[in-house]
């Protein structure tokens, strides 16, 4: 297999900027490590995806995707305010700090602190990179065919989420990879995960 396409096992290099030139992910890191994928399932944004498709060993590319096919666009009626008694250390809870809530509805949404208040806490359930621009640098390492325990794991992860054509561009692709290497990405760093396990109530609250 001597070409990115379905069902190829890729190992890509990467750097990911913002439209300001900021550097928000990197693979030439000290504890940067690859992205490893199998192709055609997913597991990146569906515009960098798209842009790899038939690339060669050794290829370096520029690829540039807009929101609607990357994490797609900030959605305010995802902006909520929350009771900060529904926490569950409300006295510890900081500008930053992520949290698995479960909605009125019973959905789990992940969620980002941006504002502490006295009596309630503002929470952002958008992606960090939702409505944003991302400018990628790649360079294809390796390509090969994926095996049959490979391609089962990412049909089986693409099933479990419930893409369909996989055309939610708000989905977290390009995270789904880091089972597979354990690396974190660069714009998730410095976030307190220590509550990533609770659960809070949603008020129905909403900022406009």
């Amino acid at each position: 297999m001597e070409t990115i396409q379905p069902n190829a096992r890729v190992v890509l290099e990467y750097t990911l900027k913002g439209d300001d030139g900021e550097v928000l992910d990197t693979s030439d890191m000290e504890d940067g490590e690859p992205i490893v994928y199998v192709h055609g399932y997913g597991m990146l944004v569906p515009g960098l995806e798209a842009a790899l498709e038939g690339l060669k060993v050794g290829t370096e590319k520029s690829i540039v995707v807009d929101p609607a096919e990357g994490f797609g666009d900030h959605d305010e009626d995802l902006v909520l305010e929350v009771d900060r008694g529904d926490f569950p250390d409300p006295t510890k809870v900081a500008e930053g700090d992520e949290f698995i809530a479960e909605s009125p509805d019973g959905d789990e949404l992940a969620m980002r602190v941006i504002e502490v208040k006295d009596d309630t806490v503002v929470v952002d359930a958008n992606h960090p990179l939702a409505g944003r621009t991302l400018h990628y640098a790649v360079k294809v390492r390796e390509i090969r065919a994926a095996s049959e325990e490979e391609i089962a794991e990412a049909a089986e992860a693409f099933e479990d989420a419930g893409y369909g054509g996989c055309n939610d561009p708000t989905h977290d692709h390009s995270h789904d990879h880091g089972h597979e290497h354990g690396h974190e990405h660069g714009h998730e760093h410095g976030h307190d995960h220590s509550h990533g396990g609770d659960l809070v109530q949603l008020t129905s609250k909403k900022l406009h």
